[in-house]
């Protein structure tokens, strides 16, 4: 099998269902931002070190879900031969909320904004963190004339925190403190 197919010599390429969509439809560009952050936690887990390698198995995972949201952003709804993936029985929206909430619970309580960085860990974890609420307001724009499968978003939106709550782990790991936003007014209750 070949590589390159030239559909995108004319600036489309085929969705699931064989659909023909131009490479700037607002699907193709909702997946693509999922797939860039899919290399981004790629690109996270090759600098994990001794300290944060209690992440990659989390990490590795988050990436096969990603594929699924993915798949099923590349996929229309009324496609009748596919099936979407991301369903509620996956537990995978459930999945990060647990880990959010054992990260909030070994980390010290913030009430103002934090500057995203720290260790080279918690840093690129922030970086995770602004990539997917970019997918999400992709996707928001998305469903807004289309619709997607539900589950996406919904783990989309819940995967932010999840980068935001194990960066700040990263950082108690590698024993770097929080910076607070000076001008930031307690937000966090």
């Amino acid at each position: 099998m070949k590589i390159y197919t030239k559909t995108g010599d004319k600036g489309q390429t085929r969705i699931i269902g064989n659909d023909v969509l131009y490479k700037s439809d607002k699907r193709i560009v909702a997946y693509g931002t999922v797939d860039e952050l899919n290399s981004q936690v790629g690109l996270t887990i090759a600098m994990l070190n001794d300290k944060t390698k209690v992440f990659f198995d989390e990490l590795e995972e988050i990436q096969q879900l990603l594929f699924d949201c993915g798949t099923d952003l590349a996929m229309l709804v009324n496609d009748e031969k596919h099936e979407f993936i991301f369903k509620p029985e996956v537990g995978a929206v459930q999945w990060l909320e647990k880990k959010i909430d054992f990260y909030s619970e070994k980390t010290d309580k913030i009430q103002k904004f934090i500057l995203p960085g720290g260790s080279v860990t918690a840093s690129q974890l922030h970086v995770l963190r602004t990539v997917t609420r970019r997918a999400e307001r992709e996707i928001v724009d998305l469903m807004q004339t289309e619709e997607i499968n539900g589950e996406v978003l919904k783990f989309i939106n819940r995967l932010s925190d999840y980068f935001f709550s194990a960066a700040r782990y990263a950082n108690k790991l590698e024993q770097v403190a929080d910076i607070e936003y000076r001008n930031s007014k307690p937000v966090f209750r």
